[in-house]
């Protein structure tokens, strides 16, 4: 059973990782010949203005074929009589695939409709929250919500009643924003998500959880076949359309295992790159005018002090892989 599992799990990451690839052969081109590229703020750092021009909405290459990977997936559990087993994380999934969609609104307002700032936060806000709404109703309809939040390394959880769902929204939409965040320089996003998945892949083989192992794959051969042309010096960017998908599929894996909780500790570099802007913004308010880091997200602050943005990956990467393996500890 377990030799068919790994078979499936490296199947689907192959798949996806060479769709992805050459998604991306295809789509460079296409974007660059409509122009659809990145606009870079005067706010950021000086030297990302030869940035400018990049092809964007590049979240697109492992959308797709994360959605023909879960569509494949349905099927399959539906006529195998499996689909309980895979409802977790196929509703995951589905929740990532709609943030998704919003960043794509996002990013096609922005760059195609020529709207500079595209959506607003709020409205921004409001989709995320209806989208992560959806999936813990969909969840405790169906039946696979657990309104008891395990506390990780322990074999305590805590009651939370309805008081479950509304945490679980506001995690679910602060992952994907901190998601969003750390998708700041070239392959950031990527290599961090990437090591993410690793350890759900892991997790998944050993637990012998199929849907997990689906949603693991999807992320890391998404993510690794990207960076083919994100690493830096990157050829496209995956804009909002790529980082709120990814944020939504981090958050998404938690929950399929299980173990809301856990993102915070695997996803530990996400969770510093949120604090740096919430206490950027808030000692700046606090001194009329000072700052606490060079400037936010931590990442820019790490450029600012002559870090290239190869170096902040592999550190950030590294941190990531530390922090995945205490987590394995937790889940």
């Amino acid at each position: 059973m377990i030799g068919r599992q790994i078979i499936f799990s490296f199947s689907a990451l192959a798949a996806v990782f060479i769709v992805t690839v050459v998604l991306l052969k295809i789509l460079i081109p296409v974007l660059r010949s409509h122009k659809i590229g990145q606009k870079i703020n005067d706010i950021g750092p000086r030297w990302h203005k030869n940035k400018e021009g990049t092809p964007i909405m590049g979240g697109i290459s492992f959308i797709i074929p994360s959605f023909l990977l879960f569509a494949g997936v349905a099927v399959w559990a539906a006529v195998s009589g499996r689909m309980r087993e895979f409802l977790p994380s196929l509703l995951a999934a589905a929740m990532a695939i709609l943030n998704g969609a919003v960043g794509f609104v996002d990013d096609y307002v922005k760059l195609i409709k020529k709207r500079n700032k595209g959506l607003s936060a709020i409205q921004k806000l409001i989709f995320q929250f209806a989208i992560a709404a959806a999936f813990v109703a969909a969840a405790a309809l169906l039946g696979v919500a657990d309104t008891a939040l395990r506390i990780p390394f322990t074999d305590k959880s805590v009651e939370l009643g309805f008081f479950y769902y509304v945490f679980a929204a506001v995690l679910i939409v602060g992952m994907v924003n901190a998601v969003n965040l750390t998708d700041g320089i070239d392959g950031l996003a990527s290599s961090v998500t990437c090591v993410y998945g690793i350890l759900f892949l892991v997790y998944s083989l050993v637990s012998r959880i199929w849907g997990i192992s689906a949603l693991s794959a999807a992320v890391i051969g998404g993510t690794a076949g990207f960076l083919v042309y994100n690493f830096y010096p990157a050829r496209i960017f995956m804009g909002d359309t790529g980082s709120l998908f990814l944020g939504g599929m981090v958050a998404g894996l938690a929950f399929a295992a299980g173990n809301p909780l856990i993102v915070l500790i695997g996803g530990l570099i996400y969770v510093i790159e949120t604090a740096s802007v919430i206490l950027q913004v808030g000692y700046f308010k606090l001194t009329h005018g000072k700052r606490l880091f060079l400037m936010s997200p931590i990442h820019h602050h790490f450029e600012k002090c002559g870090w290239s943005e190869i170096k902040i990956v592999a550190v950030f990467s590294a941190v990531t892989l530390v922090a995945c393996a205490a987590a394995w500890f937790g889940l």
